[in-house]
């Protein structure tokens, strides 16, 4: 299936809704695909298409949605799957990253010893908007000592200019929406 089939099937179950978090904001809900499980499995279909020919040590996910997409991939693909939370969500020996937000500062963890050592990590979150938490978490993973080439999201919204955070990186989205 061509990338703009899956674009056009993903857009027509997303959700969106207006003025959330907050005034002016349209939030693009992905939940909606998730209710959807022909829409889910089109997505990770879509994932395994993309990456069937690149050779990932591990998986990468962003909390919480990210999650949902890097899980069902990592398991088909026999890879490893590093969760990445916020503060105070995950036990035991941590590293952080403090990162810019559309809408202030937050900081992301990972355990130390989940990364492989200069293993190549595909990091994956379900929307890419300024870029800010995929670039914190990029550099997060680095510094852990794991190499990260690969970003994938499900929507990506190039208007608020995440490529300039993330110019290091292959991006691939699946729908890409322009600003409305």
């Amino acid at each position: 299936m061509y990338k703009a089939d899956i674009a056009a099937k993903l857009d027509a179950v997303i959700r969106r809704v207006p003025n959330f978090p907050k005034p002016g904001v349209l939030f693009y809900d992905i939940t909606s695909i998730l209710a959807d499980p022909e829409s889910f499995r089109l997505v990770i279909d879509a994932m395994d298409q993309r990456y069937q020919k690149d050779d990932f040590d591990a998986v990468a996910a962003i909390e919480a949605r990210g999650f949902v997409f890097a899980a069902p991939f990592a398991v088909h693909r026999g890879l490893p799957l590093i969760l990445i939370r916020k503060a105070g969500k995950l036990p035991g020996e941590t590293i952080s990253q403090k990162i810019s937000l559309e809408y202030g500062e937050d900081e992301l963890h990972v355990h130390l010893t989940d990364v492989p050592e200069n293993g190549r990590v595909l990091l994956v979150d379900d929307l890419i908007a300024t870029g800010g938490t995929l670039s914190g978490a990029a550099s997060l993973i680095r510094k852990a000592g794991g190499e990260v080439s690969d970003l994938f999201g499900v929507v990506g919204l190039p208007f608020l200019n995440y490529s300039d955070k993330l110019q290091d990186l292959e991006i691939t989205t699946l729908v890409d929406y322009l600003g409305e």
